[in-house]
């Protein structure tokens, strides 16, 4: 019997296994914000349309992390992890088939649902099977895997654009995806801790029925109107409904969220935090391709190598936390992460046609910078602070509630974008200066200056984070007992052969 410690090679490959998945998964979310002007140009659709192909994604990964909790504990987090990951691969070459605007939406959206079970899979297996004072390394080695996609993924997706067409980006996903499954098969353990006794379908079509109603009164409005009765009707029938949800899932025996764990503050104070920092970081992923390639006019390649450093530092510094968090407060991380970040995206709120490359690189380095800084040990407060039996709870929680505002903050703030793009570009023609523009030079000016009005919001929105900061405790130092591994690698649980 060896400790998950003295067997260097086991817990080596355990890791492996956990973040090939989770390198996966992040590496179709990053790759298609490259594509999305090609996609356009290809089905000759407008952004309001395509963006579903991101935001459809992303809701339908949101949907399901709840649920994670219940077929983890059910079937096991090693099985749940292996179909989402046989999936995914599955949905990627049919995304590459598609026929037409409406076949990719839909073959993104099962590919989001499948993604939904990875990443709360993942989260509660490291959770559940790693000592307390490894777990901090751990999970910036996770998240790290989850930061490298989007280093590499805006180049590698303009590469593959440019060589070969939009259809390689899903296609690249299949080797990579058959790779992860056979690691999984090999290193992660099965165990279950707490099997639940039922399915909450009420609570799931309810959380279903709110998230679906709520992100297309948000993507839909500057198309609608905001006072528009459509507009209004999706928004009060959504939050009715997701008022039901919370009362369903209080009162429920067998909930698919227990909501019980937000008596928990560290873990309620990380969650806040985390889903403020994540509209932070999705305002950037969507509107700098968007600048580079709509306004600068780059190619998609050019527009990934213009992103690659940045992401490559935002690499770097997820390394360093996990190296120094044992060591430093984790506060000073999380509070040093949300300044960079809100120094980058209001730098980033002056941008203009002529902004040099490199000034983008530069700011996009402290906004990413100040994400790794802050994002790994914000999770790591919340989710030490829950007893193993809650880790799936609190994984899904967590994972659920950053899908869910990611959908709404891309829903948002496209909304907000065209709607502030129009309102320019109405200012700029009623402007004797607007006599001397092209009718293209003043679309791309009012384009440029609406992502300024988003970028500027993005830093109001980060900035709420900090006073809650001052809130969140130091952590809890008592260490777990040492987990032993068997002939398996699995740690201090009852296990057996899958």
């Amino acid at each position: 019997m060896e400790t998950i410690e003295q067997k260097k090679s086991g817990y080596g490959l355990f890791m492996t296994a956990v973040v090939t998945g989770a390198f996966l998964m992040t590496l179709a979310s990053s790759t298609i914000n490259i594509a999305l002007p090609y996609l356009m140009e290809h089905y000759n659709t407008s952004l309001d349309t395509v963006k579903w192909a991101m935001t459809g994604f992303m809701l339908a990964t949101g949907i399901m992390a709840p649920i994670t909790c219940y077929f983890g504990e059910k079937f096991s987090y090693k099985r749940t992890y292996l179909i989402s990951i046989i999936g995914f691969t599955i949905c990627s070459l049919l995304c590459a088939l598609s026929w037409n605007v409406q076949t990719l939406i839909a073959f993104r959206i099962l590919q989001g649902a499948f993604n939904g079970f990875a990443v709360p899979s993942t989260m509660s297996i490291i959770y559940q099977i790693i000592p307390r004072k490894k777990q901090a390394m751990s999970i910036s080695l996770w998240s790290l895997s989850a930061m490298l996609a989007p280093a590499f993924g805006p180049t590698i997706s303009g590469w593959l654009i440019q060589n070969f067409s939009w259809q390689a980006i899903f296609i690249m996903n299949v080797p990579i995806g058959i790779i992860a499954a056979l690691l999984v098969i090999k290193a992660v353990p099965y165990y279950k801790l707490n099997p639940p006794a039922s399915f909450d379908l009420v609570g799931f079509s309810t959380c279903l029925t709110a998230s679906v109603l709520l992100l297309t009164a948000f993507s839909e409005a500057a198309q609608w109107g905001w006072t528009s009765y459509k507009t209004i009707l999706f928004m009060s029938a959504g939050i009715i409904i997701l008022v039901l949800f919370i009362i369903r899932e209080i009162t429920a025996k067998n909930p698919i969220l227990n909501l019980e764990i937000f008596k928990f503050k560290g873990f309620t104070i990380s969650v806040i935090i985390r889903s403020i920092i994540t509209m932070g970081l999705y305002a950037g992923s969507l509107l700098t391709p968007l600048f580079l390639q709509n306004a600068q006019h780059l190619s998609a390649l050019d527009a990934g190598l213009i992103m690659l450093p940045s992401s490559l530092a935002m690499a770097l510094c997820m390394l360093i936390v996990g190296k120094l968090y044992n060591r430093v407060d984790p506060r000073i991380f999380v509070i040093g992460g949300i300044v960079s970040m809100a120094v980058g995206s209001y730098l980033l709120s002056h941008l203009s046609l002529g902004s040099s490359h490199m000034y983008v690189v530069l700011c996009m380095t402290f906004r990413n910078i100040g994400i790794a800084f802050a994002t790994s040990p914000v999770t790591n407060l919340g989710m030490s602070s829950l007893d193993k039996k809650l880790v799936g709870n609190g994984s899904s929680v967590n994972n659920w509630a950053a899908q869910s505002i990611g959908c709404l903050s891309i829903g948002i703030f496209t909304s907000l974008l065209t709607f502030q793009t129009k309102q320019h570009a109405a200012d700029l023609v009623t402007k004797e200066a607007a006599l001397k523009l092209s009718k293209s030079l003043l679309e791309d000016k009012a384009f440029v200056m609406g992502i300024n009005d988003i970028y500027f919001i993005s830093v109001i929105i980060v900035l709420l984070a900090i006073p809650l900061c001052f809130i969140l405790k130091k952590g809890n130092s008592d260490e777990d007992k040492q987990p032993v591994l068997e002939n398996r690698n699995i740690p201090n649980v009852k296990c057996q052969e899958s």
